[in-house]
């Protein structure tokens, strides 16, 4: 019987699994399944700094102005990314949890027939033709009420995200072939969905598993109650093993002490929502300190800043950094997790060689 992995073996795993040889724009998407986005740049938004890492010579907003020409989607999965488009088939036809009224549905339906006449339209067109005012957002403020149905339709599939100008998202009609209805269709689909994550984040905790997996009904809310039968039969065929009373559920066909993983000498700074370190249940159990998101923390309580980059080197996370962008300099401020740095000139040297490669990423083709 093979010997179960230790805690080293993990760390080397999760590290060496994720950020693997640097590809093609298309291939690293594919290979990671799901790119989580989320706006903010401090210093580039988190899609592009998820990227930089397993992309050859990615340079900042690579992936908006690509998106046109690649066979990807911007949807939902756990939460809002990129994907590569023949995972919709996983999820589409969306339906959502809360069905519209009857007067958002009439409003829907005059939007759809609007962009099949102008084949891509800007939310800005659908607001001066329409008018539809204000409406009370997710945070407790008020958003333009066209672009909270254009949200809507695009989340229900009868929209997609054609491109993007300046970062505005510009949709178009689509329709997504019928799904597969059966009991057999819906559970299959379902675990198909939970592998995609599980390949994602592995290794994970059993409370990080049971947390990621309900996540996937805000991609596929239709089929919760699949997705929650097929977790209970998905777990006995996954690996796994315990080590100091958390158990721990990878592919089966991985192996975490494989020499295949193997981690490299470079220093890297990563987004806060880099697989790497999405999981903070994980993150505290891998590498012995708690990292926070501290984006919407007030300021007087941030410990880390206000978008601290996680630090990996030699596989393990030891500190963090923020990076501002001025002038076209980058102007980073570290903290570390043993209260100072690593000592030696190894260490400086790759820290040099990160902020090289930083700097390179937001140089202009």
């Amino acid at each position: 019987m093979p010997a179960e992995p230790s805690l080293d073996d993990l760390r080397r795993y999760a590290v060496a699994r994720s950020l693997f040889t640097p590809t093609t724009l298309l291939g690293a998407i594919q290979r990671l399944g799901f790119v989580q986005a989320d706006p903010i740049r401090a210093p580039a938004r988190a899609q592009d700094l998820t990227l930089r890492h397993r992309v050859k010579d990615y340079r900042v907003g690579d992936l908006e102005r690509r998106y046109e020409s690649l066979a990807i989607e911007e949807d939902c999965l756990i939460n809002y990314g990129f994907l590569p488009r023949e995972h919709l088939a996983l999820m589409h036809p969306r339906q959502a949890a809360r069905p519209w009224d009857a007067e958002n549905a009439r409003k829907a339906a005059d939007i759809l027939a609007f962009v099949h006449e102008r084949g891509a339209v800007h939310p800005r067109e659908v607001e001066e033709h329409f008018a539809h005012g204000r409406v009370k957002n997710y945070w407790g403020g008020s958003s333009n009420a066209s672009t909270h149905l254009l949200d809507g339709m695009h989340y229900r599939g009868l929209l997609r995200v054609r491109r993007r100008d300046s970062g505005i998202r510009v949709y178009e009609a689509v329709s997504h072939p019928p799904s597969d209805d059966s009991p057999e269709g819906g559970t299959q689909r379902a675990a198909a969905l939970i592998d995609l994550v599980v390949r994602k984040y592995a290794p994970l905790p059993a409370a990080s598993l049971t947390y990621l997996v309900r996540l996937l009904r805000y991609g596929a809310p239709h089929l919760s109650s699949q997705i929650r039968e097929a977790l209970r039969v998905d777990r006995g065929q996954l690996a796994s093993c315990c080590i100091n009373g958390t158990t721990w559920y990878w592919p089966a066909d991985e192996n975490p002490r494989s020499h295949r993983y193997t981690v490299d000498e470079r220093l890297r700074l990563l987004s806060p929502f880099d697989p790497v370190v999405w999981d903070r249940r994980r993150f505290e159990l891998l590498w012995g300190w708690r990292y926070k998101f501290e984006a919407y923390t007030p300021p007087a309580q941030r410990q880390f800043g206000y978008y601290a980059l996680p630090m990996l080197w030699r596989g393990h996370v030891i500190g963090w950094a923020n990076v501002s962008v001025r002038e076209g300099r980058l102007e980073p401020v570290f903290g570390y997790a043993a209260g100072k740095a690593p000592g030696g000139a190894e260490f400086r040297s790759a820290l040099d060689e990160e902020l090289q490669r930083m700097a390179q990423f937001f140089t202009a083709r």
